[in-house]
């Protein structure tokens, strides 16, 4: 988390940014977040996000609008959608301490121990499975996009595909997508559909294993090699289905626990990680509301 920067907004809505919830740009982030609080006495501290800089903000309200609607465990929540005509669309949820992906292997100063990246495997697998038996695509999976919580991994960026360009139009290098991330079909105009998240996934466990998003084979661990491999497949057909990957839970004590799909999962994090999440819930409560806050819209 960080102090805000020219151009960020100072409110969101009716409600007063504090900082960016980031500590660096994201810059394959589809959205930028930041941690607001109400005024004229509402103290709620959310976590508001608007469109990056270059993308349709009438597609990405869309999307938002679309994700307030969902009830899939692990992904972020929508409460609040907002803004529109000179005011750039915004959504809130509920804030808790988070660190993007990319954050928590800064924090952690390189990639995540195997014991948790397997935890964070299972929780991200089983996440998808739910939101694949609605017959719900996320289509914004990539590491920015997964933000890490004590209670277990969210999913935020939802529909960050869809938003970027209509079906039949090409997206690669479009504002917002993590080409590692996205799948050869999507890249390529394609709809997306559930073999794009899987591929999506493959991605992201192979960045929190390796610290990118296209590694070599002998990089990966080896209980990660064929599942990311089968993943990373550019054949839609010869992806895994979410529900066949890592569907029990691990012996070790440290391992990640099944739950059942109405609860997050919560996963091992190590422990530099924990006192990052320590430290920006201390920022967040020591924060005070900026005074005067002018209304900047864009």
């Amino acid at each position: 988390m960080e102090a805000l920067r020219h151009g960020d907004p100072l409110r969101v809505g009716s409600y007063i940014a504090l900082a960016r919830l980031d500590a660096e740009p994201e810059t394959t982030a589809a959205e930028r977040r930041f941690v607001v609080r109400g005024a004229d006495g509402d103290g709620r501290t959310l976590l508001a996000r608007i469109p990056r800089h270059g993308t349709d903000p009438t597609r990405w309200a869309i999307e938002a609008e679309g994700a307030r609607r969902l009830s899939v465990a692990g992904f972020l929540d929508v409460g609040e959608v907002g803004g529109g005509g000179a005011e750039l669309p915004w959504c809130t949820a509920p804030y808790v301490p988070a660190l993007s992906l990319p954050a928590a292997l800064r924090a952690h100063g390189g990639p995540l121990p195997g014991p948790v990246v397997r935890a964070l495997a299972a929780a991200l697998a089983r996440t998808l499975a739910t939101a694949h038996a609605q017959g719900v695509t996320h289509a914004g999976l990539s590491p920015a996009a997964v933000l890490l919580t004590t209670d277990g991994p969210r999913l935020s960026c939802f529909g960050a595909v869809r938003a970027a360009a209509p079906d039949g139009e090409h997206r690669s290098g479009l504002p917002g997508l993590d080409s590692g991330s996205l799948a050869p079909e999507q890249a390529a105009g394609g709809r997306p559909r559930p073999p794009g998240d899987m591929y999506a996934l493959g991605a992201v466990l192979a960045y929190a294993a390796t610290g990118h998003t296209v590694p070599e084979r002998d990089e990966l661990p080896s209980f990660l090699r064929e599942p990311v491999t089968a993943c990373l497949s550019r054949d839609p057909a010869r992806r895994p289905q979410a529900q066949q990957l890592f569907p029990h839970p691990e012996p070790a004590a440290h391992a990640a626990t099944v739950l059942d799909t109405a609860t997050p999962s919560p996963i091992p994090l190590p422990a530099s990680v924990v006192v990052a999440l320590a430290h920006q819930s201390a920022q967040v409560l020591a924060a005070e509301l900026p005074v005067p806050a002018h209304r900047i819209d864009r």
